[in-house]
């Protein structure tokens, strides 16, 4: 355990054990111009994702929230600001969640509205406010921005290390270069001829092993 994929207060799934070959491919931030590419990317390969957006950002591009959520894809919070919640008041706190919700309901999106902390950072107010709030928090297992540069060391190192029931985090939003969605595109690729299905982060909870 980690500090990570540990906190005091409310539920937080960082990876689901489960024996089916599906995993859940999950982007942060925008939405912005990228998004059209992304969802081009996943519905070639009949991919389902989950996107945690930044309620300023919804505010900005209000019809790229709707498209995402139009498509059948899950979406999730990424607060408000994008401010890293530690240090931070309950007040300001829930601005931030109850805010972006409302966007996420307002784009059409009518599904759990699960909760990703800014680099993963939480420590004890924000999970309390959470699980106050019958939030759930959403990390991951896998995430291949973090180690590597190029678009085939990332596909790589998902292709040598996935298993069944992965968290995948990826950043496509703010991709400049396209190496994000070539990172993608081979991800989507490679994981499909293994056998793997991509799903919601809610469908692959959903699949849990019934004896976790």
């Amino acid at each position: 355990m980690n500090a990570r994929s540990f906190q005091l207060f409310g539920g937080l799934t960082d990876y689901v054990k489960t024996k089916e070959k599906v995993v859940a491919l999950t982007f942060d931030d925008g939405p912005t111009k990228n998004v059209d590419d992304i969802l081009s990317l996943l519905d070639a390969y009949d991919a389902k994702a989950t996107f945690f957006l930044i309620g300023n950002e919804i505010e900005k591009n209000p019809l790229l929230a709707e498209e995402i959520a139009e498509k059948g894809h899950q979406l999730g919070n990424h607060t408000y600001s994008h401010e890293r919640m530690i240090f931070k008041s309950q007040a300001f706190i829930r601005n931030e969640v109850e805010k972006t919700n409302q966007l996420i309901e307002k784009a059409g999106y009518t599904g759990e509205i699960d909760f990703r902390p800014p680099n993963g950072k939480k420590l004890v107010g924000l999970p309390y406010f959470l699980k106050q709030a019958e939030i759930d928090t959403i990390l991951w297992n896998m995430e291949p921005d973090t180690y590597y540069q190029t678009a085939e060391d990332k596909i790589n190192y998902v292709k040598e290390s996935v298993k069944p029931g992965s968290i995948i985090l990826m950043h496509p939003m703010y991709d400049k270069t396209g190496q994000e969605r070539k990172a993608l595109k081979g991800i989507l690729k490679t994981l499909t001829e293994a056998g793997y299905t991509f799903v919601t982060v809610n469908e692959l909870q959903e699949m849990a092993d019934s004896n976790n």
